[in-house]
């Protein structure tokens, strides 16, 4: 269930993976980018599509026939298919620490874990980035109240959602044995990017957590397994895909605080960093706040963009980029090899286009063309 963008690009951090494509003068000087079409044949090229009053081209036929062979596939694959043979699973009462929690996941690697109240038997939701997000959005709301923050406990959450005036994510869960589909569309309909699979004790009637499945997980799954990812070859300037207007942006000298804002007010995971040209030079994540408040400190929260990103681990693969004229096909390739959750959308001269997301992938291969999705 483990779930894995460094300040300046010149730093070794930024430099972990390096990716260019068949056309890439425009990664130069931008060694922390990995783009796609690096992983395939040189593009060539696409026909863009005809207007919608003439007859599918023979490129619409193929996407089409690709989005109904994915659909297919997780309609009779479970999500215990997507489970690794062996894997660790950590869970949460909620009765702990807020604290505890935080180290217990910077320690094992994870950004989410489900939680269970233990009066109940019952499992409690998922604890994931954005919740401690919230309790420093509430604190720093509430700074007569930070003296408490060490004794603030788990099943306090829901409160401080309703306290800064979010939306709290629905808490949606699924059985095992449930087609894999259904995994995905309640995934879409909650905002959830990831899923927690529970199971029921046939001896007791008690719930038991199984394991959680991510977005990320299931779109490898899909390029590992379904050929005809390799028939997604429209580019993206000719699908309705990706967020390309009212796009948050910060600068290295941005304090991280103001980013925090960010994600709190739109409910959003990462915010590019550009520089005066708007060209990109970094991605800071939800992730990242955790890095910076690991122990229980929040003094680097006072800490700029730029000096926040340098703090994060050597081995760190870069941000992850593509172009318009970039493809599904090349992307699903980019998934199977590497651990993606979004990838920034930008032009020859590696300014800002717009940001796409693995939701926006999901959503993309589930409903595309679909008319009626009640099954």
């Amino acid at each position: 269930m483990s779930e894995a963008e460094t300040g300046d690009l010149n730093s070794p951090a930024a430099t972990r993976k390096v990716g260019a494509s068949a056309n890439s003068s425009a990664v130069v000087g931008h060694e922390g980018f990995v783009q796609p079409s690096s992983y395939l044949r040189p593009k060539k090229a696409v026909p863009r599509p005809s207007p919608t009053s003439q007859p599918p081209t023979e490129l619409d036929r193929e996407q089409a026939e690709a989005l109904r062979a994915i659909r297919a596939f997780l309609k009779v694959r479970t999500s215990y298919d997507v489970l690794p043979l062996s894997f660790r699973l950590i869970i949460f009462d909620t009765t702990l620490l807020v604290k505890k929690s935080l180290n217990t996941l910077i320690q094992n690697g994870i950004v989410s874990a489900p939680l269970w109240d233990s009066r109940s038997s019952t499992f409690a939701g998922l604890l994931t980035t954005f919740d401690y997000i919230n309790v420093i959005q509430y604190y720093w709301q509430n700074p007569d109240a930070f003296n408490q923050i060490d004794q603030f406990r788990l099943n306090s959450l829901r409160d401080v959602e309703k306290a800064i005036g979010v939306t709290p994510l629905e808490t949606v869960s699924i059985h095992p044995l449930k087609p894999l589909y259904e995994a995905c569309r309640r995934m879409l309909e909650s905002r959830a990017r990831r899923i927690p699979l529970i199971d029921v004790d046939d001896e007791t009637g008690r719930e038991m957590v199984v394991s959680v499945v991510t977005q990320y997980r299931i779109l490898k799954f899909v390029a590992v397994n379904v050929t005809e990812t390799q028939m997604l070859r429209k580019p993206l300037r000719d699908l309705s895909i990706g967020t390309y207007d009212g796009l948050w942006t910060a600068h290295m000298d941005t304090p991280v605080m103001d980013v925090i804002h960010m994600f709190v007010k739109r409910s959003i995971s990462s915010v590019p960093i550009v520089d005066k040209d708007d060209v990109v030079i970094n991605v800071f994540e939800a992730v990242d706040v955790i890095t910076l408040i690991k122990g229980g400190l929040y003094d680097d929260l006072t800490l700029s963009i730029g000096d926040a990103l340098s703090k994060r681990s050597e081995d760190f693969p870069g941000i992850y980029t593509c172009s318009l004229d970039d493809r599904l096909d090349s992307i699903f390739d980019t998934i199977r090899k590497s651990r993606v959750h979004r990838l920034v959308v930008i032009d020859e001269s590696n300014r800002l286009k717009g940001v796409l997301t693995l939701s926006d992938i999901l959503e993309y291969i589930l409903l595309e063309g679909e008319v009626d999705e009640n099954h």
